[in-house]
This record gives structure tokens, sequence and C-alpha cells, in this order.
């Protein structure tokens, strides 16, 4: 039996307004709405992953329920970096790191959701040649 991991593929935040959270995943990010069992829960995608985002609780903190650096979503091509990048400045979202090519091939830049969580989009060689 191969019990190997395939990838980390779900990731589920908390968030203050999943409606405005869904937008800017959707309409940003061009993530697809996979199901909304109700107002305060969400699931998307894009493709071979889910992104859950569920209410924070009214008498909660996002740092009192989690404690995260960043999440990151895999380009196909070192080009698409740069892409995005302009594409995300063209909307108005600020970077809060330019694109950056890395030692080990890698490139990548930041931005925040509109929770202040930091985003990476990142060509990693050897996640997104295997994609």
């Amino acid at each position: 039996m191969n019990l190997d991991f395939i990838g980390l593929r779900h990731i589920a935040l908390y968030v203050r307004d999943v409606g405005r959270s869904l937008a800017f995943y959707r309409d940003v990010l061009g993530m697809q709405l996979e199901w909304r069992p109700d107002e305060e829960n969400v699931y998307l995608t894009s493709g071979s992953d889910n992104l859950a985002l569920h209410q924070l609780p009214p008498d909660r903190e996002p740092g009192d329920v989690q404690t995260l650096d960043h999440i990151g979503f895999a380009l196909r091509s070192l080009e698409d970096v740069d892409v995005w990048a302009i594409r995300l400045k063209d909307q108005g979202i600020r970077l809060a790191k330019p694109p950056k090519t890395h030692r080990d091939g890698a490139r990548s830049f930041y931005f925040y959701d509109p929770d202040q969580i930091l985003i990476q989009l990142i060509y990693h060689p050897p996640i997104s040649k295997s994609s």
C-alpha cells in the first residue's frame, strides 16, 4: 500500500467577512466557487485544490484561532509571476514584496488578502513542472 502524500491540497482559513473574501479569491485570483453550504462557509478551487473560508466567530480575533505566516499558490511558468504581479497592481493591490528570483530557481512575490493574510504566488520548478 502506497501511503505517500500527493501534496497539500486543502487549506481552511477563518475570515472576518466571508462575502468579501469570496469576492477577493474568486474575482482577483480567479478561483472557482465549489460549494457554499451557508452564509458562513464557502469552498473554492483552482482545479486540484480546495480553499475553505469560514466566518471568524464574532468573539474571536484571527490570532486567537490561527497562526500563519503565509499561503502560496503555484504558477506554471517563471513568466507567470511577473504577469500576475502586474495584474494585481492594475487592480490596485499593493505588493508586500516585489517579484524576486531565488537561488533555487524559484520566482515569487507576496501580497495580502482582505484579512491581511499574506499570499505568495510562486513558480517553483519541482512543483510547477509536475502540474
